[in-house]
């Protein structure tokens, strides 16, 4: 949050704090091993698409 401009709004701030919840979230996913390969995710994908 120190990196926001000195004048914003309050939609900005909610923005910027989901935007860091979101990354926060995508790195625990790494580091926990939830991801998916490229080819798993065109395999789950061609299972759906069928």
């Amino acid at each position: 949050m120190d990196k926001l401009p000195e004048h914003f709004s309050i939609d900005d701030l909610v923005d910027h704090a989901v935007l860091i919840e979101k990354v926060q979230r995508g790195l625990n996913d790494i580091a926990s091993d939830r991801v998916n390969s490229k080819n798993n995710a065109r395999k789950k994908l061609a299972k759906w698409l069928k």
